[in-house]
């Protein structure tokens, strides 16, 4: 199959091709028209009730996560009174989450060291977040953009995905996927990219089937697997 030129870069066989500039425009546009004002799915009612969302978040799902924090954040909302709740007081609360255990012990340690190296708050910079126990990268991306409104992009299996499915930035890794959605975002897109991509691979772009049909940007997308309408 020839190569559109208004869509594909040149690129070796083994890759779909990468958006040109015009696309990836059109991509955010239309994601921005259909969703102006994205929102993450955890729940959260401050800056470190949304840091111990996304720690808990690992390998696990949303929904699952607020069920458990609900009686959690009700009982816990700052370092100083997770604390004194105890480590197996919190495990009690996210038993239903996967590795609850190493998490809860997490959950205790970045809320003592909130309180012993930033004054109980939660800090607006990424060396300082990935220094707490059970904060990466990613994690650390997801709070700098919700908390605080920076233009992060926390790459995760939807964003990975996406990412190279449709051409947006393809990258081997984690790493070089961020680096490329830095570089390939349109200006003026940035602050929301990160909650459109992973909203379109949990309902439209999913792993195993993708919804094509339903896609808004199937037209643009470079995967040479698109499904069609039964």
């Amino acid at each position: 199959m020839a190569k559109s030129k208004s869509t594909r870069s040149k690129s070796d066989n083994k890759s779909p091709g990468q958006l040109v500039a015009a696309a990836r425009i059109e991509m955010f546009t239309r994601f921005r028209d259909n969703d102006p004002e994205p929102k993450g799915e955890l729940d959260y009612t401050n800056d470190f009730t949304l840091l111990v969302a996304v720690v808990l978040s690992a390998q696990a799902t949303d929904a699952g996560v607020n069920k458990a924090t609900k009686a959690l954040f009700e009982t816990a909302d700052n370092p100083e009174k997770m604390l004194a709740l105890g480590e197996d007081r919190v495990r009690d609360f996210v038993r239903a989450i996967g590795l609850y255990r190493n998490k809860a012990k997490n959950v205790i340690g970045l809320s003592e060291k909130l309180i012993a190296d930033f004054g109980g708050k939660v800090p607006a910079d990424r060396d300082a977040l990935v220094s707490l126990p059970g904060v990466g990268r990613k994690t650390a991306n997801v709070v700098l953009n919700i908390a605080f409104g920076q233009p992060t992009m926390a790459v995760d299996t939807h964003i990975f995905r996406i990412s190279n499915r449709t051409g947006l930035a393809p990258g081997k890794d984690v790493l070089a996927v961020e680096k490329a959605l830095d570089a390939n975002v349109p200006d003026g897109f940035m602050l929301h990219a990160h909650h459109w991509l992973i909203l379109h691979g949990r309902y439209v772009c999913k792993a195993r089937k993708p919804d094509c049909p339903n896609c808004l940007i199937a037209d643009l997308c470079l995967f040479g697997e698109k499904t069609e309408m039964v």
